[in-house]
């Protein structure tokens, strides 16, 4: 059969108008139903997510169709006798030619949003952003063997229909239950990497594997031999695909719920300046304000020195979306800080980079606990917060660490607005008084609120 032969009567074409208007659909409403386009084009961007996030919906979507639509097909060679019909073909070449636009089908039902959302966000495609878009379209591979297989052996008009919403919920419903191995063997990755993130072999070789390994046991049954080999390969062929699948199980039994093997890191970095040395992701949506970004950390910390803050200049200052989900602790000498967040398009601007050079640099002679304890003095909290909100004023950083305490008062003390009231007006009397005496103060302050917070831990 020639090639407009086959696309005259293959189901693939003429469900096309369903299958592509519900991509447009899924692609313009879901994928913006939560992020809006501007604040996708924002940032930040990279590639294996973005690929990913739009990969979500149409893994089951995909492997449902080409399902149904392959046992529509096995079932009209079953019905025709286009096996009996052409002796000089082997079934498998026979099946590979009737099945090859219901494959297109589903390819293209994972490539279309691919490619949208590319184009959307101007980004190059990269083998490790491309890697979930290969195991979908080798799993589409899978379940067309399957579904024409099963179409061999139902009534196509009962199964067609019924396998394919069967399929759907099965790869839909693994990603809600237990056990957990259930959602990364299903072939819609329940992990998504994060920026600077892509998947380890390992993730993507479970799932393919699984239902690859399934659908190569059925397509043995298409092999001409004697019937005394055919049950020899069928047979070593199903022994096979179980240990196969059990094994891969074994492997994703130890991942968690989204945990699994990921590799960080990739990203590219933009840098600028020594002591400190500025660091942001190229495509996290700070990168064309990285020159801005490093004269607001140097003029954040020079003014909290000339006010007589002890503060020491790091060497280097890393955006934190450059280490993935995993995130790194500050030290002295290198900070971790959320730059593109901060000053990105979507962010709040500079005054949260200044912000967050005052969490960073301002320290205290003792620790502080973590939360407030029930049971255990606050007093502390008053001088602690004057200090620091006296600081914040320093660096013009005020409103979001107000902003900030105002929250956590909130659902801890009776009265927060009566301490929130008191920390504010001991830092405005504060910055009334003249620069030694300011100085003097907030050493002082923070001398008291060490006193205070060692005797509520006695």
């Amino acid at each position: 059969m020639n090639l407009r032969a086959r696309l005259r009567t293959t189901s693939a074409v003429w469900t096309a108008p369903v299958w592509v208007g519900i991509v447009v659909f899924y692609f313009f409403h879901a994928l913006h139903l939560e992020d809006p386009y501007e604040e996708v084009v924002g940032g930040p961007l990279w590639a294996p997510d973005q690929v990913a996030q739009s990969l979500f919906y149409f893994y089951p979507f995909a492997y449902a169709l080409t399902c149904g639509l392959a046992v529509w097909e096995g079932g009209r060679l079953r019905r025709d006798g286009v096996w009996d019909l052409a002796p000089g073909r082997s079934r498998n070449r026979v099946a590979a030619h009737t099945l090859a636009p219901v494959v297109a089908a589903g390819w293209l039902i994972l490539g279309l949003p691919v490619a949208m959302r590319l184009i959307e966000t101007r980004l190059l495609p990269t083998p490790a952003a491309l890697a979930p878009l290969l195991l979908g379209m080798g799993l589409v591979v899978a379940w067309a063997v399957i579904g024409c297989a099963l179409g061999h052996l139902t009534p196509r008009l009962i199964s067609a229909p019924l396998s394919a919403v069967v399929v759907y919920y099965l790869i839909v419903e693994t990603g809600q239950v237990e056990p957990v191995w259930l959602r990364h063997v299903s072939g819609a990755p329940d992990t998504v990497p994060d920026f600077g993130e892509q998947y380890k072999a390992l993730t993507l070789l479970v799932p393919f594997l699984f239902t690859a390994s399934a659908a190569a046991s059925l397509a043995v049954w298409w092999l001409p031999a004697t019937r005394a080999v055919q049950r020899r390969v069928r047979s070593a062929t199903g022994i096979g695909a179980v240990v196969v699948m059990v094994l891969c199980a074994h492997a994703a039994s130890g991942w968690g719920y989204g945990d699994g093997p990921i590799s960080a890191g990739h990203a590219a970095a933009r840098c600028t300046g020594t002591a400190p040395r500025v660091c942001v992701a190229e495509t996290g949506g700070a990168g064309d304000r990285l020159e801005q970004v490093r004269n607001e950390i140097v003029r954040s910390l020079g003014a909290l020195r000339q006010a007589g803050v002890n503060v020491t200049m790091p060497e280097t200052v890393s955006d934190n979306l450059l280490n993935g989900r995993r995130k790194k602790a500050s030290t002295r000498s290198t900070w971790w800080l959320p730059l593109s967040q901060q000053a990105g398009k979507n962010g709040p601007g500079m005054i949260a980079v200044r912000y967050g050079v005052l969490l960073s640099s301002v320290r205290f002679p003792c620790a502080f606990p973590t939360s407030f304890e029930d049971g255990r003095s606050a007093a502390w909290v008053v001088n602690h917060d004057a200090a620091l909100l006296w600081a914040a004023t320093v660096v013009d950083a005020d409103e979001p660490y107000v902003a900030w305490r105002r929250g956590e008062y909130g659902g801890t003390f009776q009265n927060p607005d009566q301490v929130l009231a008191k920390v504010e007006q001991r830092a405005r009397d504060a910055r009334k008084l003249p620069a030694a005496q300011q100085t003097a103060w907030f050493h002082a302050e923070q001398a008291k609120a060490c006193r205070l917070v060692q005797e509520a831990t006695r």
